[in-house]
Parts: C-alpha cells; sequence; structure tokens
C-alpha cells in the first residue's frame, strides 16, 4: 500500500509530497523546500524511514513546486521528471527566482518527460497520469484507483481551484480539465492539494463555488 506524507514548504507554503513503502521505494511529488531547514525536515523523514528515493516528480513548474529539485536531484540521485510542455516555465524560473528571495536556486534540466497514458511507477506501484492543463500548461495529476487517492497539484483546491493569471494559464481549461478529468474518478476520492488541506471530489463537486456541477 501507497503511503503519503507531506510537509508545506517555502513562503508560498506549497505541499510537497513523499509517495512510499515504509522501509522501501519512494518518489517526492513537488519538492518546495527552500533552505536548508526545510531541506533537513525532508531529509530527515526520508532517513528515519529508511525510504529510497527512485524519482522526483512536478506536477507543474511554478517557482513554488520546483524550488527543491536541485537539492533532491544531488541528494538522492534520483530521476527528475515533468510533462515536457512544463519546460519553458522550468526554465523561466532562473530569471525570476532572486526577485522573490530565493538567490540560491539551481537549475536542474529533466532527465524524462512524462505524457497522459504513462504510469508513473516506483517499486511495485502504478500511477495513472492524468493531463490536466489550466493552472500551467502542461500540469498533470497523478492517480491510484485502487487507494482512491490523487494528486492534484494547483488544479483543485478546498473550496477553490488553481489561479489562471500567471503565463500559460487559463480559465476555461481549467474548468475543463476539473469536470472532465478529475470529477469523473468518483466523489470518494481523495484530493491532495498542492496548498492548503486535502478534500474529496465529492465534497468539491458540489459546494465549490468556481466549480461545482449544480
Amino acid at each position: 500500500m501507497i503511503q503519503i506524507k507531506y510537509f508545506t514548504f517555502n513562503p508560498f507554503m506549497e505541499n510537497t509530497f513523499i509517495l512510499f513503502d515504509e522501509g522501501g521505494p519512494a518518489i517526492i511529488i513537488d519538492p518546495g523546500c527552500s533552505n536548508k531547514e526545510e531541506e533537513k525536515v525532508l531529509t530527515d523523514f526520508i532517513r528515519s524511514h529508511k525510504l529510497n528515493v527512485e524519482k522526483i516528480v512536478n506536477t507543474h513548474c511554478h517557482i513554488d513546486h520546483v524550488l527543491g529539485n536541485f537539492y533532491c536531484k544531488q541528494e538522492y540521485t534520483a530521476s527528475l521528471i515533468i510533462h515536457k510542455t512544463e519546460l519553458p516555465l522550468l526554465l523561466a524560473v532562473s530569471t525570476y527566482a532572486s526577485n522573490y528571495g530565493f538567490h540560491q536556486y539551481h537549475h536542474v534540466e529533466p532527465d524524462a518527460f512524462i505524457k497522459e497514458g504513462e504510469d508513473l511507477t516506483f517499486g511495485d506501484h502504478h500511477l495513472k497520469t492524468l493531463f490536466v492543463p489550466g493552472h500551467s500548461p502542461g500540469h498533470v495529476a497523478f492517480y491510484s484507483p485502487e487507494q482512491k487517492f490523487c494528486i492534484g497539484g494547483d488544479v483543485l483546491f478546498h473550496g477553490s481551484i488553481g489561479r489562471t493569471d500567471l503565463p500559460g494559464g487559463d480559465y476555461d481549461t481549467l474548468i475543463k480539465s476539473i469536470h472532465e478529468k478529475l470529477f469523473p474518478l468518483g466523489d470518494d476520492v481523495t484530493v491532495y492539494t498542492g496548498h492548503g488541506p486535502e478534500t474529496t471530489i465529492g465534497v468539491e463537486k458540489s459546494t465549490n463555488p468556481f466549480c461545482a456541477i449544480s
């Protein structure tokens, strides 16, 4: 069974996820650790649970979700995986990171690209890749049909949705992604969000002021 742990890092209050088997394989999704203290929190957890980090994955490449890419790649020598459409956003982070006070940011090239229809695997586990653009042009989410959870990034939040006023964002595209890719997963699916607490498809389908189905 996949276990899930997340930490809230950096001034943007971004959720960094570790998916793992106790004492076994693991992946890090959206490493947002931005300083030595946050890096230590992440590493201490991984060491204490004796995890082997196989992959580092970005749901999308806005700055708050990629700040820890360099550290994690150096620390764990794991492959960095993104959707190919996100590459220009990843490259752009170096040009503006210092504007947000992240003067030590180091760019890391992805090692592989993932697309819809491909499974994200680690150990014996498989997660389905969902292409859910709108917040960013190449945003992906990862879904476990067996355990009924989705690592959703910045697409759908508890009572809200991802912003669409950043480069590459589009409101209509985001709503379409939510309605066509996330809502059909089922009301009992838990969505682990890129910011804030987790929620469920059922709650957001019935109460979310931006995308509920009346």
